[in-house]
């Protein structure tokens, strides 16, 4: 995936907030990866369709 650096990120992220005892702040990152997943999932979604139809015609 093209855009797994960005989950390389949120990993990060949410390990410096748990060694410095930041829990509101790691819990925020968890959901922003969740959302960074649901949307990434969706975008890619409508580009395998469109590969699998050219590939039909």
């Amino acid at each position: 995936m093209a855009d797994s650096w960005i989950f390389d990120v949120l990993r990060d992220l949410r390990s410096f907030a748990q060694i410095n005892d930041l829990p509101a702040f790691a819990a925020q990152i968890e959901r922003a990866t969740r959302v960074a997943e649901a949307e990434i999932a969706t975008r890619a979604e409508p580009h395998r369709a469109q590969v699998q139809s050219r590939s039909l015609n």
